[in-house]
């Protein structure tokens, strides 16, 4: 029978990572705050995880103290995770270069926000997100408080089975605070979809289990195809999202692709968009298409890194000739925002004639 509960997209986001999480190391900040007050809450009242024990909860000194937490936690075999957005993630960015060196599973839930530049604002942008994509983690992108729910679930079960860091992001206050009734995962259903030989072996692999050495210095004469062998991970990566948003699908009768689109299936003209525009972008699209008798749709972004052509080219009209990618970040000195440049490159490889436009919107939720 199915469950449904109101919560917002932080209380949503908080119930499932508890269930996957042994260790939060937190530290808060808006608007990501209240996800860690509601691990505290659920550990406090001896909730159990999926393991069947009550997640341990350490407050550290800041967002860098939490982070260097996880990571020494997940060395041991011990699956971490934390919570935060804005200046808060940018610094755990060391660390989060070392959990995706080596390939460890953890989860950083991201209440999306704007980064203090010429002033400080608390509310909802990509600013933050955007600045780690260079640091290995793949990244997965809700859209609504029942996407939260789902595909938090999505992002540990994926980290867990490819041992690749994945960092789960929402709307700040758009989507980590708005109220809705949702669809609530069965603890069960999870547990019996989770990959427990991928659990077992990161956890024989940790410092607890062997003589292994970590943290070492290298040379030119390793570092380099050292780093390259990761990309076996990030080439498995799209596929294995693909198959967890399909038995989450089995379970919760949605459709979930690493690219979702929504239009008509003749579409001219496209937005590609990721968070909770587009919810919005939606109904636009249903208004022109219904009243307008236009021929346009969207391209849902769920796994923005890594970027897979393959999948995203299945979500897009073969009939498409113009595209709109909205970046909802600044990016100084570039020409041109981080989604607008993926599409550009995946779409020209393909075909020159198809026009891409790029354009800025929403920082700080305007």
């Amino acid at each position: 029978m199915k469950k449904y509960k109101v919560m917002d997209g932080n209380e949503a986001c908080s119930y499932v990572s508890y269930l996957f999480s042994e260790l939060a190391g937190i530290y808060p900040i808006t608007p990501a705050s209240s996800m860690a007050e509601k691990i505290d809450e659920l550990s406090s009242k001896g909730f159990n995880n999926l393991y069947g024990n009550p997640v341990k909860v350490v407050e550290m000194q800041s967002e860098a103290g939490a982070i260097a937490l996880v990571h020494g936690a997940l060395t041991s075999g011990v699956l971490a995770t934390t919570y935060t957005a804005s200046q808060g993630l940018l610094l755990m960015i060391p660390n989060m270069y070392k959990i995706a060196g080596e390939c460890l599973p953890c989860v950083i839930n991201v209440a999306a926000r704007s980064i203090a530049t010429h002033a400080l604002s608390i509310l909802g942008d990509h600013q933050d997100i955007y600045a780690v994509r260079q640091t290995g983690f793949a990244m997965l992108a809700s859209s609504s408080v029942q996407d939260v729910m789902n595909l938090t679930a999505v992002s540990y079960l994926s980290s867990i089975d490819n041992s690749m860091p994945v960092l789960n992001f929402f709307d700040g206050f758009r989507t980590s605070h708005e109220l809705k009734k949702i669809e609530v995962l069965d603890g069960n259903d999870l547990n019996y979809i989770l990959n427990k030989k991928a659990l077992d072996d990161f956890r024989n692999n940790s410092l607890l289990a062997k003589k292994v050495i970590r943290g070492t210095t290298e040379n030119d004469d390793i570092y380099f195809q050292n780093t390259e062998s990761r990309n076996v991970n990030y080439d498995k990566m799209p596929d294995v999202v693909n198959d967890y948003m399909q038995k989450i699908n089995k379970i919760t009768g949605k459709n979930y692709k690493p690219f979702n689109y929504y239009g008509d299936k003749y579409a001219t003209k496209v937005i590609v968009a990721m968070g909770s525009v587009c919810e919005t972008i939606k109904e636009v699209v249903d208004y022109l298409n219904n009243e307008k008798k236009e021929n346009v749709g969207l391209v849902e972004v769920h796994l923005y890194r890594p970027f897979s052509t393959k999948y995203f080219l299945k979500a897009l009209p073969k009939s498409v000739k113009k595209i709109a990618v909205l970046d909802r970040t600044k990016e100084a000195g570039s020409n041109g925002e981080p989604l607008y440049l993926d599409v550009v490159k995946t779409i020209k490889e393909i075909d020159a004639k198809v026009v891409v436009y790029g354009g800025r919107y929403g920082l700080a939720s305007k």
